[in-house]
């Protein structure tokens, strides 16, 4: 079973002051244990290094320093991957919605179509706008 997580899922089991972050740290703890396959796309890992190190969104952000030391480790595993856009990227990402939307849809559409460009369909996310693309399985790992 081959899945992914969202920004969120990361930077939720990195911030301590959230109460997500138990079920979130083991979540990631459980995919980072493989042996299946976790996608980590480009965009996920610059919006966990955005918002994970801000502190204008976070009370108690990471150090830099930590963050990038997170990542490393995530992708220092074998069955951890970060493929990025293929040649025909542009018409996936069209095709998946991205000549029609914008603004914070436009970041959803892009980890929407490397997702399909790469054969992914599970998704761990808090984020309900995902919903929309019917070649996502969404998967709220916090959900009653």
């Amino acid at each position: 079973m081959t899945a992914s997580v969202d920004a969120n899922i990361l930077v939720y089991a990195d911030n301590l002051d959230d109460a997500s972050h138990p079920q979130a740290r083991a979540l990631i703890d459980r995919l980072s244990d493989g042996p299946d396959l976790l996608y980590l796309f480009w965009p996920t890992i610059f919006a966990y290094l955005r918002i994970a190190t801000n502190p204008r969104i976070l009370r108690h952000p990471i150090a830099p320093s930590a963050a990038v030391r997170n990542i490393d480790g995530l992708l220092s595993l074998a069955h951890v991957i970060a493929p990025g856009e293929d040649r025909g990227f542009w018409r996936g990402y069209l095709d998946a919605g991205g000549a029609t939307v914008r603004g914070d849809a436009v970041p959803d559409t892009h980890l929407a179509a490397l997702m399909r460009e790469n054969g992914v369909r599970i998704l761990y996310t808090r984020d309900r706008a995902f919903r929309r693309f019917d070649f996502i399985d969404v998967r709220d790992p916090f959900a009653a």
